[in-house]
Parts: C-alpha cells; structure tokens; sequence
C-alpha cells in the first residue's frame, strides 16, 4: 500500500505538471519512490486524478513558495488597478478642468451670456465666422438631408459661383455637431452657439488628455501627465488658437492628432499585450481617419509622421510588422478620405502616399539591408534614402501629370521665395510670406517658454533621449540586437521605440517650427509632454548616472527619488507663480466690443436688399456672411488659389488704381457694394512692406525697389483715399450709402452718370 501510494503521488505530480502551469503543486520530495515507475501504471493512475482532483490536491500538498508567489502576483496585480484607476481619474480629472477653465476664460473675455447674438457672431475673429455660418444654415434648413444638399450646391455664398462647399470648406465638423444638436433634443436645453463651442471646448479636453496619457505611458508615471498639462496651459499662447478662433480647422483636428500620437506610442512599445495592441491599433485608426477628414492640411502632418517612422525602420529600431501595420492604417484613411472627400486630388498626390510607396518599393529591393558589417549596413542605409526619396518624387510627378492639382505650382513658388532661392512681386505669395504664421519665430517666443521652465527641461530631456538613441543606433549597425525586456538598473532609455519615435517626430516638428512659427502649434503641445516625460521617467535619470558611472550612492535608489522629488518640485514652482496668474485671468472682466461694426451688420441688415452682393476684404467678408447670410465676392480661405486670385482682385481698391479699372472689377463678380476699411487703407505697420496697400503698389509696378530706393510710378491717387473726397469721376461709379469711423460703404451704380 505504501508503494501504491508513492507512486500515486509521483504520477499526480507528473500530470499536474503537464496539464497546468497555473496550480504550482509540489510534492515533496521524501514521498517520492525511489523507483521509476511505469507508465502503464501512471496512465489510469493521472485519469483518476482528472476525475477526483479536489482529493488529489490534499494528497499533494502545495509548498510555501507557490503559495507566496500566488500573494505576490495578486498584489502585483492590485497595485496595477490602483494605479492604472487613479491615472485614469487624473487624466479625465485635467481633461474636464482644462475645459471648465476654457469655458470660464471665454465667458470673461467676451461677455459672452451678456451680448446680443450679433455680437456674439462678430466674436469668431480671423475670418473664422464662415465656418459658424454653415453651422446655423444647417440648423435652419427643414432636414439634415436637405441641409447637406444645399450646402454641397451653395450659390448663395460666393457671387458667380456654385460651390461645394462641404468640400472646399471641409465643413464635416458643422455636419456632425448640427446632427448631434439636432438628435439630442437640445434645441429646448441649449442655445446653439453654447452647444458648438462647448463641443470645441470637449474636444480641446480631449487634446490635453491625450497629452496625459502620451506623457504617463512613456514615464511610467501619471505625475508626468499633469506635469505635462501644466506646462500645455502655462504656455497656452503657443500651444493653441482656440481662445480667439473657435472655429478653425485646426483646433478640430488637432484633438485627434493628439489622440493618435497617444495610441501610436502605446502601439510602438515593446512588451504589450494583444489586447493593449489591438487597442491601440484601433484608436489609431480611427483617430488618423477623423484627423484626415477634418483638416485639409492633415496629411503633411502624418508626412511629418511617416517620416519619423521611416527613420526608425531605417535604423532596425522597430518591429517590421508594426511598421507595415501603421502604413496600413494611413492607406486604409487615406482611401476612405478620397471617397468621402468626394475624390479629393490632393490626397493623391499629397506627400504622405508618395514617401509610403517609396518605403515600400525600397524596402522589396533591399531584402538584405540589416546584414553584414557596420559600413555594409551604413551604405545601404544611405541607398535606401536615396531609393525611397527617388521613389517618392517621380510617383508624385507621374500622379500630378496625371491628376492635375492647382495648389501645388502655387506651394513650390512659396517655398522657393521663402528659402530666397528666387524673387517675385506677386501679391499672393508676398501676402502669404508677411503671415505671422509663415515667418520665423521671434524671440518672444523662446522667451515664454524659457521663463515657464518648459524649454530647458526640454533640451535637457532631448539631449540625454538623443544620445542614447545614437548609442543604440550604433549598436544596432554593428549588429547587436535590441533588449526587448529592459530593465531599470540597464539605462538604456534609448532603447524603447516609443521614445526613440518621440525623438524624431519633436526634432522634425521643431525644424519645421524653427522656418515657420505658425508650426509651433504642432510642436509646443509636444515639447510640454516630452519634458515632463524625461523629468519623471526614472528610466532617462538611470541613464544618466549610467553615463556618469555613480557608485557614491545606489543608482537605481536615486533615480526613483530623482524621478519623483525633481517634478514635484517644478510641480510646486509653476503653482506659486502661475496660479494666481490663473485666478486672475478668471475673475478679471475683459471687455470686448466693436460698436462700428456691429453698425456696419446691422444696417446690412436692414437696408441691404436680399440679392445684394458685398465685395471687400476677406475677413471682413466671412463676417458680413455670418452676421447677414448676404453673398460676398471672397472668403477668407489661403487653401484656395482661386479664391485668393478673387480676393487680389477685391483688394484693388486699396490700390493707385483709377475709378473706371476698379468699377470693371467689381462689376465682374456683379457687386452690388464695396466696404472700404479705414484700418486697410490707412494701415501703420512696423513690418516694411507688409502693408496691403505695400504689397499692390509693388504686385502692379506702381512701386519699384532698386538698390534700396524706393521709386514710385503711379498715374492716379489711392482709390480709397481719393474716393471719400466725394468728387468726380468717383462720384459717376460709386455712391456713398453709409459711413462711420471705420468703415465707408459704396453702392456700385447700375447707370453710370458723367456730370462734371
């Protein structure tokens, strides 16, 4: 009986074993036969173990260790719900704060609650009413259907013209909050300008909130994204445009950017699971399609983005599978795009699909390029950018030859005058190039973020992350593979994909930034979550003392206390300084208020016929359009050449053109009226040659500059000045209807009278 029952034991062992790793029996070892025993023995013996497994447990009884181990994995594993519960609830917490906070500001700022409707409207400043416009007509018409149809065959915006203007306007975000307004029922809860801007509003909670998360998964630590969303609002002039142009593209599009930056980082990292992949996989997905269907310019963005990514598959720095996952998705959109965008060019030819045909095609051609030695590898590095580049330009050539694209002559002679590799007198390009968007940064802008603290810490982080990269880069071109399971005490911070990833994509972002300030939108948002990323990550401190070879103290203890005590005391120097700074921009009133044009629309409104046409500048024109819903001869859109020739052609009357010349034009997009801004034609700005009324006299060679000179041949006075004298012939092609301080309002006569 004794041997029966050794042998019982042993052979329970053996299955359990077998079966499941997750029971960790163990019997001990002075209960076990000397003997081998047989396995005809040990079969029957393991089926009766199967079937009476309660009783087999209590014969083999489980070691203390197992049973330690078993507590140790269900703390582990609580600590991570806690964790990850309470990061979640901070992430959500700043989100909604941020939103409250924005909410609040704008109140204060302009009195919103207070104010008539018009008054409200003349609020969306930088011509960005129009796109407010849309939103009411939709409200407006009898049916959603009906709305959209309108809109896609609208004749009442632009004068001579049919539009499409979901298409040319990228009108999507006016399309989805109107459905939402109107199948919520909140037509009896809230007023429709309160529902638009708090959905914007919503969405900059989700911007920051990504921001959290992007930071807290690179660090380990959700510390980091508060950090990260202090630092986003401190430098809030430099990180977004909501607070004075609600309805731009960009501060619809850039929450999903956001979102898809956050899911991309946790898709890069090594060691997830397939759940947490397929996750971010997902969200990705979607969040690049949502971004590539709001904002027309998302796809030079997600060029910027690729590139990054090719870098890193460049290197051997990521999984290939991954990479070819991510160019699925931006193929998967940008297919989607164009048919939703009803067959949008651009996207054809946009950057992003012709650097993915050439990372593809070169990377058929080169099966072998991550072998041999370091030189090997480094030359066919250097031919694989010489293959994919090459690639990339005749695909987007051969589509343009194909595909006519009108903006795309127009963007080359832009970058050309910009980077001086040629001269122009042409109004377009000099208009663009006298945008503060398109001009490099000014040092008030490094200054800001110099004194929030934001920029130091950032070239801090940027330098060690740098050269670590640089480290594993090489080591990766001398064939060492890359540790999948790093741990703390290794240091090697250079070697997690995500980070690496963050690298490139801020260095890319902050080039571009450095030739254009409008960019630094895109990249400051970054700069925020980076520097918090490497101040609270004990991995980038590990790396650090790893460099320096500190043995006086433990490393591994001082990078975790590091980690921890240097963010908290930033965290600490950021509220003494800024929070009242907070507190006051919420309980100071502002005061925001233009009587002369709130006159101007009212008396449109009233006197104005219905069929009239306005002409003017464009900002003032997506005003009128706003406020009124009369038709107007341009829009404030720099997407459109077109359109911008149109708003050229409007600008003449700020020009030293003669009264007859400005009539032809304007009765060519059959004006009914002409707005003449006092602020246009008398404008002071200290940017020379900058001025409109600068950029005609040069555009029709009425000014010339030679050798630092300035020469003027003109054979008439500036029409707006002239035309206020009120005298003849201005007086035979125009009457004045209505004027104030700011504005003159000239009917364009039907009958033409020539009483000298």
């Amino acid at each position: 009986m004794t041997e029966v029952r050794q042998r019982k034991e042993q052979s329970c062992q053996e299955y359990e074993q077998k079966v499941s790793e997750k029971e960790d029996l163990e019997c001990p070892a002075d209960l076990q036969n000397e003997h081998p025993a047989d396995e005809e023995t040990a079969d029957p013996v393991c089926q009766d173990a199967e079937d009476t497994k309660e009783k087999e447990k209590a014969d083999c009884p489980k070691s203390p260790l197992a049973k330690s181990s078993l507590n140790n994995s269900k703390s582990v594993l609580l600590q991570r719900l806690v964790k990850l519960f309470f990061g979640c609830l901070a992430a959500v917490t700043c989100g909604m704060m941020y939103a409250v906070y924005l909410s609040t500001y704008h109140e204060r700022k302009f009195w919103f609650s207070s104010r008539r409707e018009l008054e409200r409207e003349i609020t969306f400043q930088s011509g960005s009413g129009v796109y407010y416009y849309y939103y009411k007509h939709m409200l407006t018409a009898p049916s959603f259907e009906r709305g959209i149809y309108e809109l896609m065959r609208d004749n009442r915006t632009i004068s001579t013209q049919t539009i499409n203007a979901v298409e040319q306007l990228s009108l999507y975000p006016e399309l989805i909050t109107s459905l939402l307004y109107r199948i919520t029922g909140s037509q009896d809860v809230i007023e429709p300008v309160y529902f638009y801007i708090g959905v914007v509003f919503g969405l900059q909670a989700v911007y920051v909130t990504a921001l959290f998360v992007s930071s807290w998964v690179m660090s380990g630590t959700w510390v980091a994204g508060i950090l990260a969303v202090a630092w986003y609002i401190i430098n809030r002039p430099d990180t977004t445009k909501v607070e004075y142009a609600i309805p731009l593209r960009d501060n619809w599009a850039l929450p999903y950017f956001s979102c898809q930056v956050a899911a991309l980082t946790g898709f890069l990292r090594n060691n997830i699971n397939s759940a947490t992949e397929m996750f971010c996989y997902l969200l990705m997905s979607a969040s690049t399609f949502t971004f590539i269907m709001i904002w027309e310019h998302s796809h030079y963005v997600l060029f910027i983005q690729c590139l990054a990514l090719f870098l890193l598959d460049c290197f051997d720095l990521v999984q290939p599978r991954k990479l070819a996952d991510v160019h699925k998705v931006y193929l998967c959109s940008l297919a989607l795009a164009y048919v939703m965008q009803f067959q949008n060019p651009g996207l054809l030819s946009s950057p992003l699909l012709s650097l993915m045909t050439g990372s593809v095609l070169a990377r058929y051609l080169q099966q072998n390029m991550k072998r041999g030695p370091f030189v090997a590898r480094l030359m066919k590095i250097l031919l694989r950018f010489y293959l994919v580049f090459t690639i990339a330009i005749t695909f987007s050539y051969v589509v343009k030859r194909i595909i006519p694209v009108n903006e795309s002559d127009h963007i080359f002679k832009f970058l050309e005058v910009k980077f001086g590799l040629n001269t122009t007198t042409d109004f377009v390009t000099n208009m663009l190039l006298c945008q503060e968007a398109f001009q490099t940064p000014s040092q008030d802008f490094f200054l800001r973020l110099t004194q929030a603290s934001v920029l130091p810490f950032y070239i801090l982080v940027l330098l060690v992350c740098l050269f670590s990269t640089v480290q594993v880069i090489y080591r990766r071109l001398s064939g060492e593979p890359m540790k999948s399971n790093l741990r703390l005490e290794d240091g090697r911070i250079g070697e997690q994909p995500e980070v690496i990833y963050h690298v490139f994509h801020t260095l890319l972002f902050g080039a571009l930034t450095m030739v254009f300030e409008g960019l630094k939108y895109l990249w400051t948002p970054y700069v925020c979550m980076f520097a918090a990323f490497g101040v609270c990550s004990p991995e980038l401190w590990m790396t650090v003392f790893k460099w320096l070879r500190l043995k006086s103290v433990h490393p591994v203890v001082l990078a975790l206390i590091l980690s921890t005590a240097v963010p908290t005391i930033i965290g600490f120097s950021l509220w003494r300084e800024y929070f009242p700074r907070v507190i006051t921009e919420l309980s100071e009133l502002q005061e925001f208020y233009d009587p002369d044009t709130v006159e101007l629309m009212n008396w449109i409104k009233r006197q104005a016929p219905v069929a009239a046409v306005f002409a003017g500048s464009p900002q003032l024109m997506g005003i009128v359009k706003l406020c009124s819903g009369w038709t107007v001869t341009s829009l404030p859109l720099y997407t459109d050449i077109n359109l911008m020739k149109r708003s050229e052609n409007i600008y003449q009357v700020y020009a030293m053109r003669s009264a007859e010349d400005i009539y032809k034009i304007l009765t060519s997009y059959k004006a009914s009226y002409v707005i003449v801004e006092e602020a246009v034609c008398s404008e002071m700005s200290q940017t020379k040659g900058c001025r409109i009324k600068d950029l005609l006299d040069v555009a029709n060679g009425h000014v010339v500059y030679e050798k630092g000179e300035m020469f003027t041949f003109a054979k008439y006075g500036r029409f707006c000045h002239e035309i206020k004298m009120n005298y003849s012939p201005y007086t035979n092609y125009f009457t004045r209807v209505f004027w104030n301080l700011s504005y003159h309002v000239y009917k364009v006569n039907t009958v033409i009278s020539f009483q000298y």
